[in-house]
């Protein structure tokens, strides 16, 4: 799979303080990649940083094979379409008449309103004021200004907030349909874990500046490690019969195993005379791995 935008040693201070550390991305071509972590974790200064409007301190962009430079800017940005912290419109306008003015200043032909506003279903209240559309319309207004000329990389800053569940629920269908409908690579980023997990393929995990996880979602599943707890009438005992077992509390617990491997241990048991009150099987959730990486001190 082809690498779509690079990152290597990024940095961003403001004087002593450093929002972005050495953070090195990889989003593969054609994915939804979640760039998730808690508030003021950088992630919006990452992405002002991949379209050139915040200057690294240090460190390299490449897009879409490119390297993001004053020089090459305006010509890599050609094909990178973004909805940054929140839209900009004009209220006395319509739909139809924003989307106009993108599409001068972008050069475009006019059959890309009518594409873009399909795409996020504004076409039937194209051609009403957006001082009368609800925060939900208004967000699909500026990710269709943002779809504008088809880009091939599409980035978005936290595009569910303040939407309604219905609104949040629009917005995730949408995302997840634009690699295969249009080939596109998204990068959107959140602090809410539930929101990514349904929309990404990919994630990159940030606290304070850093990276602390990049891989696939169903990596980051995978590192719930699933265990067997155990309460017993007398632990002491039980733990005695089982080395392995480690107390946690008023439960025992042994690593995850198979059917006959517990029902073996729970005759084990009842052939010392130790009642079993309760068997179970635990994993880690997605959650609580997401607050082990970025710090439990931090709020969500």
């Amino acid at each position: 799979m082809e690498t779509c935008v690079i990152t290597t040693g990024l940095c961003k201070r403001y004087g002593s303080e450093t929002c972005v550390d050495r953070l090195s991305l990889q989003v593969p071509e054609g994915a939804v990649y979640g760039f998730l972590g808690p508030n003021g974790a950088g992630k919006t200064t990452t992405l002002k940083m991949l379209l050139g409007l915040v200057h690294p301190s240090e460190g390299s962009v490449r897009l879409m094979g490119h390297e993001l430079t004053p020089r090459t800017r305006l010509a890599v940005l050609k094909e990178v379409g973004s909805l940054i912290e929140s839209p900009s419109y004009y209220g006395h306008l319509t739909a139809r008449e924003n989307l106009e003015i993108v599409r001068r200043l972008r050069g475009l032909p006019g059959e890309k309103i009518d594409e873009a506003l399909r795409t996020v279903r504004l076409d039937g209240q194209a051609r009403k004021p957006v001082s009368h559309f609800s925060l939900g319309m208004k967000q699909r207004l500026g990710i269709a200004a943002a779809l504008v000329g088809r880009p091939r990389l599409l980035l978005l800053d936290e595009p569910t907030n303040g939407l309604d569940p219905s609104g949040i629920q629009e917005m995730r269908e949408l995302i997840r349909s634009l690699p295969s409908r249009f080939g596109m690579t998204v990068i959107v980023s959140s602090h809410l874990l539930g929101e990514i997990d349904q929309m990404a393929d990919h994630v990159g995990v940030i606290r304070r500046g850093r990276l602390v996880y990049q891989g696939t979602m169903s990596g980051l599943h995978g590192m719930s490690a699933a265990r067997l707890a155990l309460r017993t009438q007398d632990n002491a005992r039980a733990r005695s019969l089982l080395p392995s077992a480690r107390s946690d509390g008023e439960w025992l617990m042994l690593d995850a195993m198979s059917d006959s491997e517990a029902a073996r241990i729970s005759l084990k048991l009842a052939e010392a005379g130790v009642g079993l009150v309760r068997m179970e099987q635990r994993e880690t959730s997605l959650e609580d791995i997401f607050l082990r990486l970025t710090g439990t001190e931090e709020t969500l």
